[in-house]
């Protein structure tokens, strides 16, 4: 199953880095404050501390404990090349190769799994490089490998409670998302009362936060998932501020 992730992970990245090859690196994206050159920053820092978590924990733990990793302002604010970030993403993919099953890797959020660690990567990639397209003016074709962001954020929506101060929901819960190619994609038990319905990259954007939920085909059926449209968020770290209806 790893293989299979990296292999998306690296498809994704060289999406990514086709876009970002020839650009502008100072152009704003509509993360306030962030440039393109920010946004792949951000991915290249990120990358390293996962490595980081895989080849040497007790190191990771100990920047962890001592508050000296700032997920998103030092990531994006320290710059980096693409060459750099090219060799980053590369060490990382064979690092996770070779985790052994079963064993869990520190992170800011709960321990994960190789598995859940580059299904993360895969979604942190697909979102700040929808924040890239954004700021190039260029609309992507979607992939299958909108699956894997769908699926974090369907295994996230009790997160998203907990990091907003909120009862965490103990129902049920079914997903069905229409993917790209018209295939369909569904979590949890069909006769759930509480539903989400809808296109799955529209999902994908919600749980990124990278478009706002009245400019998305999702639908929320019940009361737990309609108090869950505003705050669902996919990524680790506090409540995003996500974006104002029609912005891009």
């Amino acid at each position: 199953m790893i293989a299979g992730l990296l292999d998306d992970l690296r498809a994704e990245s060289a999406d990514l880095d086709a876009l970002v090859a020839d650009a502008d690196w100072s152009l704003p994206t509509p993360a306030a404050g962030w440039t393109v050159g920010h946004q792949i920053s951000h991915l290249a820092w990120t990358d390293r501390m996962s490595l980081l978590a895989i080849t040497d924990p007790v190191a990771f733990e100990v920047a962890l404990a001592e508050g000296s990793l700032d997920m998103v302002g030092v990531g994006a604010a320290e710059g980096v090349t693409l060459e750099r970030w090219r060799a980053g993403r590369d060490d990382l993919a064979q690092a996770l190769s070779v985790v052994p099953d079963g064993m869990k890797l520190s992170w800011f959020g709960p321990p994960m799994s190789a598995t859940s660690m580059a299904t993360a990567r895969i979604m942190e990639t697909w979102a700040h490089g929808q924040d890239v397209a954004d700021a190039l003016g260029v609309t992507r074709v979607p992939t299958d490998r909108l699956r894997h962001v769908a699926h974090i954020g369907v295994r996230t929506i009790p997160f998203a409670f907990l990091v907003n101060g909120r009862e965490v929901p103990r129902v049920p819960i079914r997903v069905e998302l229409t993917g790209p190619s018209g295939q369909s994609w569904t979590w949890g038990p069909p006769d759930a009362d509480e539903r989400i319905t809808g296109q799955a990259l529209d999902f994908c954007l919600l749980v990124t936060q990278r478009r706002h939920r009245e400019d998305l085909d999702v639908t929320a059926t019940g009361v737990v998932v309609q108090a869950w449209l505003p705050i669902a968020q996919a990524f680790a770290g506090p409540p995003g501020a996500g974006r104002g209806k029609g912005q891009r």
